[in-house]
């Protein structure tokens, strides 16, 4: 083990700390189910490689994981968020609440959601619109509104199965969720004109808080057992698919693409998910992931710096490593990532 050298740094987080004079000797990461694995495989890598030991990384959601880095500075705080959506500006303003000015935002690449279900079930090609109609809680009806009453999916489009409509989807901590609800409950709501009716509806002040009013009623899913939140890991999905033959599920694709002895995917308007259909663009319902850093950490920390350096390295996140390998879709543009975290710069405003 390194021996830590006492700089003005750790002095620093040593006086917020009520329980050591010394920070610890390894890199501490919360957050993401989604980018868990990835972070697994380079924190074992690191242990093996470098003269540090190998970082402790835990799950517990997207949110969960930023509210952790947000409790303040100090070695009883962690260091890492993993994130499968971006960073609110309700944890920024948290963050420095709490003290902690300056996060560092690291892309490490792209995933992709996924419905799927039984590998011995019905094939399905699904739109926006046919997950909006069959998940949502209020839908358009003969130019209203009126509330969701299919029972199957072939009540929303008789191309798709004439089986009982049973969906478990991410919970509202999961940054899983957020690109549900945008790419496909919003999307669906708006191609079937129920954003419009809902915006119609709307008694918001301006136009603007009408049209978030409007959004908002678009995100809302049923409530009477077709659409059940998950707010578990998608091991728990799975085994829910494994004790509901009919049912289908939301997935992230790395985790469906180690599950394909298990699992059927969906298409989502004509298009197969995959590595390759993620990076053209193609795939309708793709997301970025990150990992956010709290900076006041480096150089404090053994081997902080270098764990985000070896992370977006080409060995581990480019096309052909490991992190690729297991589902990741490497960045196009991981050499800028790569610049910024050896700068140690921090992000600037939300846009």
């Amino acid at each position: 083990m390194s021996a830590m050298k006492i700089t003005a740094s750790a002095i620093a987080i040593a006086a917020v700390s009520a329980t050591a004079a010394m920070a610890r000797d390894n890199v501490q990461v919360a957050g993401s189910s989604t980018v868990l694995p990835y972070a697994m495989i380079v924190a074992e890598a690191f242990g093996e490689n470098f003269d540090f030991p190998t970082p402790v990384v835990e799950g517990g959601g997207s949110g969960a994981g930023r509210k952790k880095l947000c409790e303040g500075v100090g070695e009883n705080t962690i260091d890492i968020a993993n994130s499968s959506s971006r960073i609110k500006q309700s944890d920024i303003d948290l963050c420095k609440t709490n003290g902690v000015e300056e996060i560092m935002e690291v892309r490490i690449g792209y995933d992709g959601i996924v419905f799927a279900s039984d590998l011995n079930g019905a094939d399905f090609a699904l739109t926006p619109a046919d997950v909006y109609g069959a998940l949502a809680a209020n839908v358009a009806k003969d130019g209203a509104i009126a509330p969701n009453s299919a029972k199957t999916w072939a009540d929303v489009n008789a191309a798709l199965p004439a089986q009982d409509i049973l969906a478990f989807i991410p919970g509202t901590k999961h940054g899983t969720r957020e690109v549900f609800d945008v790419k496909l409950l919003e999307e669906g709501c708006k191609a079937t004109g129920a954003y419009d009716l809902f915006l119609a509806a709307s008694t918001g002040a301006d136009d603007d808080a009408k049209k978030e009013e409007a959004v908002d009623n678009c995100l809302k899913v049923r409530t009477d057992g077709a659409s059940v939140d998950i707010d578990g890991d998608y091991t728990e999905t799975l085994s829910r698919i494994d004790a509901n033959k009919n049912a289908v599920g939301v997935f992230g694709l790395s985790f469906y693409q180690n599950n394909t002895d298990k699992l059927k995917v969906a298409t989502i308007d004509g298009v197969v998910p995959s590595v390759e259909t993620i990076s053209s663009g193609d795939y309708p319902v793709s997301r970025p992931l990150y990992f956010y850093v709290k900076k006041a950490h480096l150089g404090v920390i053994p081997g902080l710096k270098e764990y985000i350096e070896f992370f977006v390295s080409d060995d581990m996140a480019g096309p052909d490593g490991p992190l690729a390998a297991y589902g990741l879709v490497s960045d196009p543009e991981l050499a800028k990532t790569q610049e910024a975290v050896a700068a140690e710069t921090p992000m600037g405003p939300l846009e």
